[in-house]
């Protein structure tokens, strides 16, 4: 199967590093599909990819968060793109430093945990069986190494919500060992930003575009942490394959 004959599904699509994943796989021939509650995201994204893929790019509004918004959601995506064979999951968000734990409400916690660990639930659940059982079929998730460590002072709750989809992710390897889909998780341990906000250490999120985009396309891994701790070790990734 090329390029051109799949379909890319980017949960988190419009986002920081969803849209770098978005812009190298429309790159690389894909045809690629984009869900969003917020319509003027989508119509940034659409602005920022390259002008030649445009119309390879299909752009949807809609709630992936809830059951009842995906399952809407996913009838109006096969209207429109008729399949789906790769699914990359970048949702989550980037930053939350509200305080230490004692000066929190369980309001904070449950938003906390429902915007990283049920959306990404939610959203396998209703999205997952559309590639499950095909070989050449791909699952991509995209998580952050905060689930491990605390990364400043006022940043618990980050670091449990992270923690918690870093658990999600090894039960699904682990409760689906056999499943024929090509199921991976790309870690990234460090901070990602666009071009124009680069800090020491951090990635360009058109390098790891590229990176995440090689690994959709060469489906010959499964069942697979890659962690990614600096630039140097994503540029190590594309250049020498080790994706």
């Amino acid at each position: 199967m090329s390029n051109a004959d799949r379909v890319v599904l980017a949960l988190g699509g419009a986002g920081t590093v969803g849209s770098g994943i978005v812009k190298a796989l429309l790159d690389k021939g894909f045809k690629v599909a984009v869900i969003s509650r917020d319509n003027s995201r989508l119509e940034k994204l659409r602005g920022f990819v390259s002008p030649s893929t445009r119309d390879n790019l299909t752009t949807l509004v809609g709630n992936v968060g809830s059951e009842e918004g995906a399952e809407v959601v996913k009838q109006s995506l096969l209207k429109s793109v008729g399949k789906v064979t790769d699914i990359v999951s970048s949702l989550g968000f980037s930053w939350w430093q509200g305080g230490p734990p004692h000066t929190q409400t369980l309001k904070e916690l449950h938003w906390v945990i429902e915007t990283l660990l049920f959306s990404t639930f939610v959203s396998w659940k209703v999205f997952f069986p559309l590639v499950r059982d095909d070989p050449n079929c791909t699952y991509t998730f995209i998580t952050g190494g905060a689930g491990e460590k605390l990364l400043m002072p006022g940043t618990g709750f980050l670091t449990v919500g992270a923690a918690s989809t870093l658990a999600f992710c090894q039960v699904l390897r682990e409760e689906y060992p056999e499943v024929p889909c090509k199921l991976n998780q790309v870690k990234i341990n460090t901070g990602v930003a666009l071009p124009e906000r680069m800090a020491p250490g951090y990635l360009n999120h058109l390098d790891l575009g590229e990176a995440v985009a090689t690994l959709v396309e060469r489906k010959n891994t499964t069942h697979t942490v890659f962690p990614v701790n600096s630039p140097a070790d994503l540029k190590t990734v594309i250049l020498e394959g080790n994706l």
